[in-house]
């Protein structure tokens, strides 16, 4: 049984986005396009699903926005303001960008209450917040039966526990999530649909999620975009998406069911 989202945010109420991608273009070498031209507004606190097939260029924006790749063409703006030169350091900590990588994430040998002081420790100096800040994000997450356990020894549900509780330490406003229900069973996966409806609402954060479990991700998804050919050749609400003819053209296929 799939989360069920209670609300969707469709449209950007303010006049300004959170976050706008402008002209986002991307080649590997002379003739190996990645991203072409890509535009997109994303409106605070929503949660955007980037869909697409092997190669679409999905988690290279992801990388574009943590300032791990640097795009050929394009500029990104937070709130405003453009951030496309500066360093990943600044991007986290001045712009409250964090990031959930598609693997790791987390120092295998160092057990879950270290691995979260060992982040702590870099964003938060007060020793009191930092602890406050870590038993509460070890409580709100069900962390603390493994507290003690090292990370390498974890399941692949609690590590993404582990990894998102590790991203929310710098209290971030935008949360990138690349294939976060990869590898997993339905039951973790239901669990993860259920934090990431949580982390919009009670943390009020702004989410992007690339990932190829398509059903999982539209049903937390606000509003999702489709990449193909280095392009977006669809986007809109779960809904809508379904009904898109380019969106089954690239993607979905001719047999593809959201609910």
């Amino acid at each position: 049984m799939s989360v069920i989202k209670k609300f969707r945010i469709t449209k950007i109420k303010n006049a300004k986005p959170f976050i706008s991608l402008k002209k986002i273009s991307l080649s590997f070498k002379k003739n190996h396009l990645i991203l072409d031209n890509i535009n997109l507004d994303i409106a605070k606190g929503q949660v955007i699903g980037l869909l697409g097939p092997n190669g679409a260029g999905k988690s290279s924006l992801i990388n574009i926005i943590t300032g791990q790749i640097k795009p050929n063409f394009g500029k990104i703006l937070i709130n405003g303001q453009d951030i496309s030169s500066h360093p990943i350091y600044n991007r986290t900590k001045k712009f409250k960008i964090s990031l959930v990588p598609q693997t790791g994430g987390f120092f295998s040998d160092l057990n879950t209450e270290d691995n979260l002081n060992a982040i702590g420790e870099i964003l938060i100096k007060d020793k009191k917040k930092r602890k406050f800040r870590i038993e509460n994000l070890i409580s709100k997450f069900e962390l603390d039966a493994v507290r003690k356990v090292e990370a390498k020894f974890l399941s692949g549900g609690m590590k993404r526990r582990l990894v998102i509780s590790m991203s929310l330490l710098g209290e971030p406003e935008l949360l990138l999530m690349d294939e976060p229900l990869a590898a997993l069973d339905p039951q973790t996966i239901q669990m993860l649909q259920t934090i990431i409806v949580k982390l919009q609402t009670e943390f009020n954060l702004t989410i992007i999620i690339t990932d190829h479990q398509a059903r999982d991700l539209l049903t937390v998804c606000d509003k999702a975009i489709i990449l193909s050919n280095s392009k977006i050749v669809a986007e809109g609400t779960p809904n809508q998406l379904i009904q898109n003819e380019n969106a089954t053209k690239y993607y979905f296929g001719d047999n593809f069911k959201f609910k």
